[in-house]
């Protein structure tokens, strides 16, 4: 049987926010009294998560429970969607690579708020439009 879309989402954002925070699926397993085989199923949406438990882990993470639900197209929470299903699996393999993460890292570290959104401009404007750098 397929997974709920709204799982497979919500899962995607743990995966996210977890990643990001250089948190490992054993620790926050560890925080949570559960194994990392659960929170592996939990970031994949075999399993749903209840919302005591995605209370709980909104707090380890850092992040507010809408944090889970965010950039999820209305379709989702009521059809299963292949488009979607390919775009999450693009999103997680982009979102997994080491690079990813790094970027990300450094982009908060900038203590200049102005200068981080120019970075972020600048990025947006280069894969947007791939502009050669050299041209700059």
């Amino acid at each position: 049987m397929p997974h709920h879309p709204v799982d497979v989402h919500v899962g995607s954002r743990v995966r996210l926010r977890r990643t990001l925070l250089g948190i490992s699926q054993e620790k926050l397993g560890r925080e949570l009294g559960l194994t990392f085989q659960q929170i592996q199923k939990y970031e994949k949406g075999a399993n749903r998560i209840g919302s005591s438990r995605l209370y709980e882990i909104s707090q380890i993470l850092d992040a507010p429970p809408a944090f889970f639900f965010d950039d999820m197209p209305q379709e989702n929470a009521s059809s299963f969607s292949t488009l979607q299903e390919e775009e999450t699996a693009f999103e997680h393999q982009h979102l997994s690579k080491r690079e990813t993460l790094e970027l990300v890292r450094a982009y908060y570290k900038i203590p200049d708020e102005d200068v981080r959104k120019r970075v972020f401009d600048l990025i947006k404007a280069v894969g947007a439009q791939n502009i050669d750098l050299d041209d700059l």
